[in-house]
C-alpha cells in the first residue's frame, strides 16, 4: 500500500516521533564495541599512515590516464587496508564504499561542475552526502544503488536554496518572494525563471519531473513540498531572543530532518509503504539531531536555537541529550532491521555510521559534556577524542579520510560512471559540454 505523504501526514509523524524521543529520555544506549588506549593508538597510527598515503597520491597529479588509473587503484588499496585495520570493515563493506557509494559521489560532482562551475566544493560535498543517504535507502527498499536523475536533482536543490537564504545582504522580502515562487514551481506551476539562480532550480525540478510524472507519482511532489515547508518553518530557529520553546525546537527538527530523508526515500523509486516512510522519517530525524549536535558552536554563534545549543547556553551538560540520541539511533536501527531489503553488512555499516556521527560530534564539542561522560563515551571510539579534534583541525573544510579519497577520485577527468542527462534549457554562464 502506498502512503499519502502530505503535510497532515508530516504533522502526525512529528507528533509520533516526539513521543518516541521522550521515551528514550534517561535511558542508556545499547553497549557497542569498546577500545583500550593501546587499541586506539594502534588505529590512530593506521589512520595517519592512510591519510599521508592518500594525500601523497592526491599531490602527485599524474599526467596520463593510465597513471591516474594506477593512482586510483593504489588509493583504493590504501583505503581498504585502513578500513580493515581501524574500522574492522570486512572486504565486502569496503567494496560497497569504493565501488558503489564513491562512484555516486564522483558522478554527482562531475555533473554539478559541468552544470554550474561556480558551485563550491562545500556545496558539492553537501549534495553528495544527501545522495549517499538516498542511495543507502535503495537496497533497503529492494532497489540497486544508482544515482538517478531525480536523486541528483534533489541533492543539488538545497545547496542552492540554503546559500540564497543564508546571504545577509538579501532583503527578507526578497527571500520570502523567492521561497513563494520556488513553492509554486515545486507544486507544478509554470513560472518563467526571473534570474540565473531560479533557472538552475527550475532545471533541477525538471529533471525530477522527467523521471516521475506528476499524475502518476503524487507522493514525490508531496514530499518536495513538505521539505520546503519544513525549511520555511525552521527559519524561526534563528532568533536572537530564542523565542521557540524547547518543545517547538524538537518539533521543528523532527519536521525538517524527517521530511528531508522521506523525500530521499520517495525519490528512490516513486512511492513508499507505511513501514518504509516511517523508517525514513526517523532516519531523517536522527541525522538532523546528529547535525545539530555537530554544529552546536556554529549555531550558538548564529543565534540559531536547537535542542543542543539551547541546553549549552543554559549551562546544562549535554550528557543526557547525547545518550538520548544514541538510544534513538538504536531504535532507528531496529526499524531498519525489520525492512525486507538490504544485506546485514549494509545495515551494520549504516548503524556504525550513525553512531560514529554522534560520537565524533561529542568529541568535537567536548566542552559541553562532563569529564566523566567523555571518559565513558571515549571508550566506544576507535580513536581518542584528542586525536579526532587534532585531525579535524588539520583537515580544515574536510570531514575525514573518506572525503580525501573522494577528492582524489574527483580529480579524474574520465567519463562519469552513470549516464545523467543535462537539462535541455540553456542557463547563462553554465557549461553543458
Amino acid at each position: 500500500m502506498q502512503e499519502i505523504l502530505d503535510w497532515s501526514w508530516v504533522e502526525a509523524q512529528v507528533a509520533e516521533t516526539v513521543k518516541l524521543w521522550h521515551a528514550y529520555d534517561a535511558r542508556k544506549p545499547l553497549p557497542g564495541p569498546t577500545y583500550s588506549r593501546s587499541d586506539q593508538r594502534i588505529r590512530e597510527q593506521a589512520y595517519d599512515r592512510a591519510l599521508a598515503e592518500v594525500e601523497r597520491e592526491s599531490r602527485a597529479k599524474p599526467a596520463t590516464p593510465s597513471d591516474r588509473a594506477a593512482a586510483r587503484a593504489r588509493t583504493t588499496v590504501c583505503f581498504a587496508r585502513f578500513s580493515a585495520e581501524t574500522l574492522d570493515l570486512a572486504p565486502d563493506a569496503v567494496d560497497l564504499l569504493t565501488e558503489d557509494f564513491l562512484p555516486v559521489g564522483t558522478s554527482l560532482a562531475r555533473w554539478a561542475r559541468c552544470f554550474d562551475p561556480d558551485l563550491s566544493k562545500e556545496d558539492i560535498v553537501q549534495a553528495c552526502r544527501n545522495a549517499w543517504t538516498a542511495c543507502g535507502l535503495q537496497p533497503l527498499f529492494g532497489e540497486p544503488i544508482q544515482l538517478t536523475p531525480s536523486i541528483l536533482a534533489y541533492s543539488l536543490l538545497y545547496p542552492y536554496t540554503d546559500n540564497y537564504l543564508d546571504q545577509p545582504n538579501i532583503a527578507g522580502s526578497d527571500k520570502h518572494l523567492f521561497s513563494e515562487r520556488f513553492r509554486q514551481r515545486l507544486g507544478g506551476d509554470t513560472i518563467q525563471a526571473s534570474n540565473q539562480h531560479e533557472s538552475a532550480l527550475w532545471a533541477l525540478v525538471s529533471l525530477i519531473e522527467d523521471q516521475y510524472q506528476r499524475d502518476l507519482h503524487p507522493a514525490v511532489y508531496d514530499c518536495l513540498l513538505a521539505i520546503h515547508r519544513a525549511q520555511e518553518d525552521s527559519i524561526s530557529q534563528v532568533s536572537p531572543d530564542g523565542s521557540p520553546s524547547t518543545a517547538q525546537l524538537l518539533q521543528l527538527s523532527c519536521a525538517k530532518g524527517g521530511t528531508s530523508v522521506v523525500a530521499d526515500a520517495c525519490l528512490s523509486r516513486g512511492h513508499l509503504t507505511p513501514q518504509e516512510s516511517r523508517f525514513a522519517f526517523h532516519w531523517g530525524v536522527l541525522l538532523q539531531l546528529g547535525d545539530d549536535l555537530q554544529d552546536i558552536r556554529e549555531d550558538m554563534r548564529r543565534d540559531s536555537a536547537t535542542l543542543f545549543s539551547r541546553a549549552a547556553l543554559l549551562g546544562i551538560p549535554l550528557d543526557r541529550l547525547a545518550d538520548q540520541l544514541l538510544s534513538f539511533s538504536d531504535c532507528v536501527a531496529s526499524e531498519m532491521d525489520s525492512l525486507p531489503g538490504g544485506s546485514p553488512m549494509l545495515r551494520n555499516l549504516l548503524r556504525m555510521s550513525w553512531r560514529s556521527l554522534i560520537v565524533n560530534a561529542i568529541a568535537d564539542s567536548h566542552q559541553f559534556f562532563t569529564r566523566a561522560y567523555l571518559a565513558e563515551i571515549e571508550q566506544s571510539s576507535p580513536f581518542r577524542f584528542k586525536f579526532l579534534r587534532a585531525r579535524r583541525k588539520r583537515l580544515t573544510r574536510r570531514r575525514g579520510l573518506y572525503e580525501c579519497l573522494f577528492d582524489a577520485f574527483l580529480e579524474d577527468d574520465g567519463k562519469p560512471e552513470f549516464a545523467l542527462p543535462i537539462p535541455a534549457r540553456p542557463l547563462p554562464a553554465i557549461c553543458f559540454d
